[in-house]
């Protein structure tokens, strides 16, 4: 059956700031995040796109602009199943202060039980996601072949929960996962089972290298927890 390659949005000016933007209106990318936008279609050269189908915040619009410039015949979805977590009363609060909330620590722990309040339960962001995924593989599969390959932009809690599905793991282990901003991941799926192949690829180990300063979305990459939302990345 067809290939996904899901590429979490460049990095935005939510992020940088420490802020969980959820569905906040008018969240863009900040200028590194755009150079990584500008830098996909040259990443993704070699690969035949079937569609591309991306969720409808501002900054998945913009980190896939790049790409559909540079091929003007690739069609194009746009699917809310794939929009970023409702976060509901957390949206658009620092980081720093919701690791405070007792919430936090099921969030972490014991996703599976968390549901934010105002917003969603992390299970059905991760059920209408997979969803999403499954349905839009079996579309693209009849339209376009087993060989087919196509693309999601979406967001980092909905591409690790995604990923934890295709692995076969439990919502409460998703927090192990880790995507940085306008990396690629890509799954294979097949009428038994899915094959993860690419995990969080931004083609450089940047993130891997000493920093002289604490990160502001010290992560799970630096031995705390994961960042809701996704963090910011590799300066």
């Amino acid at each position: 059956m067809a290939t996904l390659i899901l590429v979490r949005h460049g990095r935005s000016t939510a992020n940088t700031a420490g802020l969980l933007a959820g569905w906040t209106p008018g969240v863009s990318l900040d200028e590194h995040g755009a150079g990584q936008a500008a830098a996909l279609p040259g990443r993704l050269a070699g690969v035949p796109l079937a569609a591309a189908v991306t969720s409808p915040l501002q900054r998945c619009a913009e980190t896939l602009a790049p790409l559909l410039a540079d091929r003007p015949g690739l069609a194009h979805h746009t699917d809310e199943r794939i929009g970023e977590c409702h976060y509901g009363d957390w949206s658009g609060r620092k980081l720093s202060e919701l690791a405070e909330e007792p919430l936090m620590r099921i969030v972490q722990q014991h996703p599976s039980a968390a549901a934010f309040p105002g917003g969603e339960s992390m299970r059905a962001m991760q059920t209408r996601a997979v969803d999403c995924v499954r349905e839009w593989n079996a579309r693209i599969d009849e339209e376009h072949g087993s060989d087919a390959v196509f693309l999601m932009c979406s967001h980092g809690d909905i591409i690790k929960s995604i990923v934890a599905d295709a692995l076969g793991m439990h919502l409460d282990l998703f927090q192990r996962i880790h995507v940085d901003p306008c990396s690629v991941t890509a799954i294979r799926y097949t009428p038994t089972r899915p094959f993860l192949l690419r995990l969080g690829d931004t083609g450089d180990f940047a993130s891997f290298a000493p920093r002289e300063t604490a990160a502001p979305d010290k992560g799970a990459e630096d031995g705390g927890d994961a960042v809701v939302g996704g963090g910011a990345g590799a300066v």
